[in-house]
C-alpha cells in the first residue's frame, strides 16, 4: 500500500509580493524553497518531556504574575489609604503588566514549547507580536510617568498634598498613547518586508525593519530610561538639600523648655496679699492688646506645641516619602536589570544579522523582560509598608471569611 501525503497550497498576498505556500504534513515551502519543521512541531518523545516540563514552568509564572497583579488592582481599589491619585499610576501600571500576563505570555509560552515554531498563522502572529509591543512599552513608559508624578511632588510641596487630578490623568492617557502608536506602526504602514520569509521558517517576531527597530527601541525604552534616570537623580538632590535645610524639632523643644522654665519661675501674684514693692512685678503688666505677660506665655506654649507636632506630622511624611521613593528606585532597578540586556540584542539584531543570537539566549532574555511584569507586584509587598499592610489584611480577611464557614 502507498503511503498518501496530503499536500495543500496557500497563497499569502502581500502589499509588494505573492507567495505560494505549499504544505505537507512535515514540510512547508515558500516560492520553492522548502523548510522542514517536522522536529519542531512534532517533537520525539525526550523533547516532548522537556517540552512539558517547559509548559509547566511557564505556567507557574504566568500564574504568579496574574495573581501578583491583580492583588496590586485589588488592593488600591479597596483600601482606603491605598486610594490616593498617586497611586492610579501604579493601578494602570499593574492593569500593563496584567495585560501581559493574559494577552501576551501564553502565545509566547506556546511558542517555547513549541521551540520557536510559530503554528497559529500570520494574523495571529501580528496580533501578537502587536500586544507584546504594546503591553511592555506602556509597563517601561509607566515607570517613566511615575518618576515624573515624584519630581513635581518633591519640586512642589503643593502638588504633593494636592495632586492636580488632570495632570495624572494625562499621564496615563500619554503612556497608553504612546504606547499604541509604537506597537501598531508596523501593522498600519510600517511594513516588514521579510515577514512572510520569516513566518515560512516558523519564526514570528516584531518586525525587524531596522528604522523600526531604532524608532521602536529607543522610544519604548533608551529614552524614557535616559530620562528616568535624570529625574530621579534630581528627586535624590532636592531630597537631600530638603533634609540638610529643614529645621530640627530639638530646636523647638528647647524654645519650649526654655519657655515653659520661664512660666514656672516667676513670681505669681496672691490676690489677697498686697504687692511688695521690693519684688518685680514686670510679668503681672498688661500689654496694650489686654493679654497679659502669663496668658501671652500659655499662648506661646500652646504656638509651641502645634508648630512641633507640625514638625512631626511632617518628618512622618518625609519617612513615608523616602520609603516611597526608595521602593519606586527598586523598581526602576529591577527593570533596567530586566529590559536592557533585550533591549541591546534587539538594536543589534536590526542593524547587524550576525548579532542574532540562537533561540536559548533570544528566549532567556526575552523572558528575563517578560519578569519585571511578575516582581514589581513582589517589590511593592516587600518595601512598601502600606502595600504590604494591605495584602496582609486581604489574605488574613480571606482565611478567616474561609475559618468561619
Amino acid at each position: 500500500m502507498a503511503l498518501m501525503t496530503e499536500i495543500s497550497t496557500i497563497t499569502v498576498h502581500s502589499n509588494d509580493h505573492s507567495y505560494n505556500l505549499i504544505s505537507t504534513e512535515n514540510s512547508l515551502e515558500i516560492q520553492g524553497q522548502q523548510y522542514n519543521v517536522t522536529d519542531a512541531l512534532y517533537p520525539t518523545f525526550s523533547n516532548g518531556v522537556g517540552a512539558i516540563a517547559i509548559a509547566i514552568s511557564l505556567g507557574i509564572f504566568i500564574l504568579l504574575t496574574i495573581l501578583g497583579n491583580v492583588f496590586v488592582i485589588y488592593a488600591i481599589s479597596t483600601e482606603k489609604n491605598l486610594k490616593g491619585l498617586a497611586n492610579y499610576l501604579i493601578l494602570s501600571l499593574a492593569v500593563a503588566d496584567l495585560m501581559v500576563a493574559i494577552l501576551v505570555l501564553p502565545f509566547s509560552a506556546l511558542n517555547e514549547v513549541y521551540q520557536q515554531v510559530w503554528i497559529l498563522g500570520p494574523e495571529i502572529c501580528r496580533l501578537w507580536t502587536s500586544l507584546d509591543v504594546l503591553c511592555c512599552t506602556s509597563s517601561i513608559l509607566h515607570l517613566l510617568a511615575i518618576a515624573v508624578d515624584r519630581y513635581w511632588a518633591v519640586t512642589n510641596i503643593e502638588y504633593a498634598r494636592n495632586r492636580d487630578r488632570r495632570k495624572i490623568y494625562l499621564l496615563i492617557a500619554g503612556v497608553w498613547t504612546g504606547s499604541s502608536v509604537i506597537s501598531f506602526a508596523p501593522v498600519f504602514g510600517w511594513k516588514d518586508p521579510e515577514f512572510y520569509q520569516r513566518l515560512a521558517e516558523g519564526r514570528c517576531m516584531v518586525s525587524q525593519n531596522m528604522y523600526y527597530q531604532v524608532f521602536a527601541t529607543c522610544l519604548s525604552f533608551y529614552i524614557p530610561l535616559v530620562f528616568i534616570c535624570l529625574l530621579y537623580w534630581n528627586i535624590f538632590k532636592q531630597a537631600r538639600k530638603r533634609i540638610r535645610s529643614k529645621p530640627g524639632a530639638s530646636a523647638v523643644l528647647i524654645e519650649k523648655s526654655n519657655s515653659t522654665a520661664q512660666c514656672s519661675t516667676s513670681p505669681q501674684l496672691n490676690e489677697n496679699e498686697p504687692p511688695d514693692p521690693g519684688r518685680d512685678h514686670t510679668h503681672l503688666q498688661v500689654s496694650e492688646n489686654g493679654v497679659s505677660s502669663s496668658q501671652a506665655g500659655l499662648g506661646r506654649l500652646i504656638h509651641l506645641a502645634k508648630r512641633e507636632k507640625k514638625i512631626v506630622k511632617e518628618s512622618t511624611e518625609a519617612k513615608r516619602e523616602r520609603k516611597a521613593a526608595k521602593t519606586l528606585m527598586i523598581i526602576t532597578g529591577a527593570f533596567i536589570i530586566c529590559w536592557l540586556p533585550f533591549f541591546v540584542m534587539a538594536l543589534l539584531m536590526a542593524i547587524w544579522e550576525w548579532a542574532i543570537p540562537n533561540d536559548l539566549v533570544f528566549s532567556l532574555l526575552l523572558w528575563m523582560g517578560y519578569t519585571n511584569s511578575l516582581i514589581n507586584p513582589i517589590i511593592y509587598t516587600i518595601f512598601s509598608p502600606d502595600f504590604r499592610n494591605a495584602f496582609d489584611r486581604i489574605l488574613c480577611g480571606a482565611y478567616y471569611t474561609t475559618q468561619r464557614h
